[in-house]
């Protein structure tokens, strides 16, 4: 929204806004993570909202009770990826310390599905090593947390030359989860409430 511009208003879209703010001396305007909290601001002063966040949506109490904490003895793992197919990293931390227990990558033509996938696959198989069968493991995607229930990895990724060694990382992880059993509960990280996952890249 802008409070100081060539037009003061609500705008719908990042382009709508610049048209009233480049060019124009001394602007005064905001991103806001929803309309009504743009339409509360608008009221208000710009100072009230300078060097705040104000594209995270606020929680409510209500939101906080029903998530609670995370249980800060337990694993952590999430990827990255630059480009949809593009270069791919994941990894795994201790969610309590953010010490970083393994990390993998890059791959080449790879996305970020596989990688979150891979990384629960590989925690899991880490602990079951280590006999820590027992540890939760967070991530923060739905879609990596159903590959792993359903031990498929369902992409639709092409096969390449370029992609090959990545290719291999998914077979390798489909037959463990094949062959193997596991008892670490696989927990949903939430990221609205408790803010990025410890594994987190940082890169967003």
């Amino acid at each position: 929204m802008v409070w100081k511009g060539k037009k003061k208003g609500v705008f719908s879209s990042w382009k709508e806004c610049k048209e009233q703010v480049t060019g124009f001396e001394g602007a005064e305007y905001k991103a806001f993570a929803d309309k009504n909290e743009a339409e509360l601001a608008i009221k208000k002063s710009y100072n009230d909202y300078k060097g705040k966040d104000t594209k995270k949506p606020k929680i409510s109490l209500a939101e906080k009770e029903k998530y609670g904490t995370p249980i800060l003895k337990s694993l952590s793992v999430d990827a990255a990826c630059s480009g949809n197919p593009g270069i791919l990293e994941y990894r795994g931390v201790l969610t309590d310390t953010k010490k970083q227990v393994f990390i993998q990558g890059p791959f080449p033509k790879g996305t970020n599905n596989i990688g979150e996938f891979l990384a629960l696959v590989h925690g899991l198989a880490l602990l079951k090593q280590k006999k820590m069968e027992n540890l939760p493991i967070y991530s923060d995607s739905r879609i990596a947390m159903s590959w792993v229930k359903k031990k498929q990895c369902r992409t639709n990724i092409i096969f390449t030359e370029e992609n090959k060694d990545l290719f291999m990382l998914i077979k390798r992880a489909e037959k463990w989860l094949q062959d193997n059993s596991f008892t670490n509960p696989i927990l949903k990280w939430e990221t609205k409430v408790w803010g990025e996952i410890p594994a987190d890249f940082g890169r967003k």
